[in-house]
């Protein structure tokens, strides 16, 4: 039974454009094709193939098999060493792509008769799971099941003409179930997700579940200290949920290379298994492939695979929702202050995989959990316009904080103070000051006495090019610049 430990995504934080990116360093069609069996032969047990936000090859199983048939029929078996995971659109949140998540679901028998044809029999399907974003309630998580054993693989038994059943005519549709992962993305239902668990297992029989916990959104909309706060109250009630049930539960973390991202990159391996010792599955984004010098990918991979879980950290959840509301309204008033700007810069983050637009500000965005009319780009993006101009986001709760709230974080986040030394190396003084005051700045000096003046010397340039609106054809090149010092774009 495969149970992944690394899940290679699609989330496009990459500095370095990929080796399989067009001369714009935009990665797309057969180029992602080729990435999914790059990470495989680095050691991902999983390639995410996202069908929310970007066009999606459905043909991607054949174009694996019949382009690479010496890499997959050698060591590594498509469907029993290694799998792809879909990712599929939320009907009752994304309206507007309700229909892909049907095409989506429609392409897993047709990539069970590609496996099939090329294997001989067998019963270890390709795809195999399902993730749904935005999950909210266990009945979200039904329908999609039942949905793909009922309408997609129950039509084989419809009539067509004179008798003929269409299994008669093109054949009988396997798998005959798929399994849905929820991905929990917000604060209420992160810190609720053991009841949507639990009403999504309840008169099932499965030998287990896979959680999918988001860190990235639950940054944008409330910081990193709420992030990481919430993250472990999740973790800690699925570890109960797994004890009342007896049914194993296996997290997954969406965690990205920037701090505030969830700071998993190949050379700091070890602070993401402190943090979360209890998860099964981590995400290996693009900033970890293309960032960093190949056999350091290896590695830091492997090291996972050779992690053995364990129980979570423990957390006393009415104090740390304590400090969860008061950084969360501090963070939320600067990004509201903010809005602006951050807006200006990410009109020149480089693209790096190719996306839908959405219509909005911001084409396909976020809108601000519990604020009103604000809309922001997707959390990359966010994270990438403002260390772009020296404002790392990781700052923004933090004068909210007292010496009291600092000891307890510190007990149940260990990486706290390393966290903001990574991030807040990449300050610009001035542009903190006057963006977010006096305070700011002495936090800048109290959490790291490190600063890259270098990169602070391209903040300056790209902040000084867009508030006059000169020599913005130099901005995109500040930009990368600054992004391959930090090694992220965001």
């Amino acid at each position: 039974m495969l149970v992944p430990r690394v899940m290679s995504t699609q989330h496009p934080d990459n500095a370095t454009p990929a080796p399989f990116a067009d001369g714009a360093g935009v990665l797309k069609g057969d180029g992602e094709v080729n990435e999914a069996v790059d990470v495989f032969a680095l050691g991902c047990d999983e390639q995410m193939w996202d069908s929310e936000g970007k066009e999606t090859d459905n043909q991607v199983v054949r174009k694996l098999l019949t382009g690479f048939p010496v890499f997959f029929r050698g060591n590594v078996r498509l469907g029993r060493d290694v799998v792809l995971t879909l990712r599929v659109p939320n009907p009752r949140i994304e309206r507007d792509m309700r229909k892909s998540m049907v095409e989506a679901l429609q392409s897993i028998p047709s990539a069970w008769d590609v496996a099939q044809g090329f294997y001989g029999q067998g019963d270890s399907a390709p795809i195999q799971d399902v993730i749904l974003p935005f999950t909210t309630s266990s009945e979200e998580l039904s329908l999609v099941e039942t949905y793909y054993r009922k309408v997609i693989v129950g039509q084989e038994d419809e009539v067509l003409f004179e008798g003929q059943e269409v299994k008669d005519w093109v054949g009988e549709f396997y798998p005959k179930d798929i399994r849905v992962i929820p991905l929990i993305e917000d604060m209420e239902n992160m810190l609720n997700c053991d009841s949507i668990v639990e009403g999504h297992l309840q008169q099932r029989q499965v030998p287990y579940q896979r959680v999918f916990l988001a860190r990235s959104d639950p940054a944008l909309n409330y910081g990193i200290v709420a992030a990481e706060l919430v993250l472990r109250i999740a973790l800690a009630r699925l570890h109960a949920l797994e004890g009342r049930l007896g049914v194993p539960l296996y997290p997954i973390i969406g965690a990205g290379s920037v701090p505030f991202r969830g700071h998993l990159t190949p050379v700091n391996i070890d602070r993401a298994l402190t943090e979360y010792p209890s998860v099964q599955t981590f995400t290996v984004q693009s900033a970890f492939k293309y960032d960093y010098d190949k056999e350091l990918v290896r590695e830091g991979i492997a090291k996972i695979h050779g992690h053995n879980r364990s129980q979570p950290v423990p957390v006393d959840e009415d104090r740390a929702r304590q400090v969860v509301d008061k950084t969360t309204a501090e963070h939320q008033e600067h990004v509201r202050r903010l809005i602006d700007i951050i807006g200006a810069v990410s009109a020149y983050i480089p693209r790096r995989r190719e996306r839908k637009m959405h219509v909005g500000l911001f084409g396909y965005g976020r809108s601000l959990d519990g604020v009103g009319e604000v809309t922001l780009p997707r959390a990359i993006g966010f994270t990438a316009s403002l260390y772009s101009i020296g404002i790392p986001p990781e700052l923004l709760c933090l004068a909210s904080l007292t010496p009291d709230d600092l000891a307890y974080i510190r007990e149940v986040y260990p990486s706290f103070d390393g966290d903001l030394r990574a991030a807040l190396r990449f300050a610009n003084e001035r542009h903190v000051r006057e963006m977010l005051g006096e305070q700011y700045l002495r936090l800048v000096e109290k959490f790291t006495d490190d600063l890259d003046r270098v990169h602070e010397g391209l903040t300056s340039a790209i902040w000084a090019s867009i508030s006059r609106d000169k020599s913005a054809v130099n901005i995109p090149r500040y930009v990368e610049e600054a992004a391959h010092i930090r090694r992220f774009l965001g």
